[in-house]
């Protein structure tokens, strides 16, 4: 995208999307603000198969609702 973490979180708001991250940085900046959800998962952890599969099942189990300000690790 060429935007920072901070700027990434603000679009993501204001699209009312939630961000799913391979940076643990990002997981910092996140902590202090307002968001819609994010799902963080390892770089090393999954293959993509596996991302795929586990972020099905989140879509299928939660709400836009139940995501606000959470954070997710996959």
């Amino acid at each position: 995208m060429g935007l920072t973490d901070e700027e990434q979180l603000k679009v993501a708001v204001q699209n009312q999307v939630v961000i799913f991250t391979r940076d643990a940085d990002f997981l910092r900046i996140a902590l202090n603000k307002p968001h819609l959800g994010i799902i963080y998962v390892h770089q090393r952890k999954l293959t993509i198969g596996e991302y795929i599969k586990r972020l099905r099942i989140i879509v299928e189990t939660k709400t836009m609702k139940e995501m606000e300000d959470q954070i997710l690790f996959l």
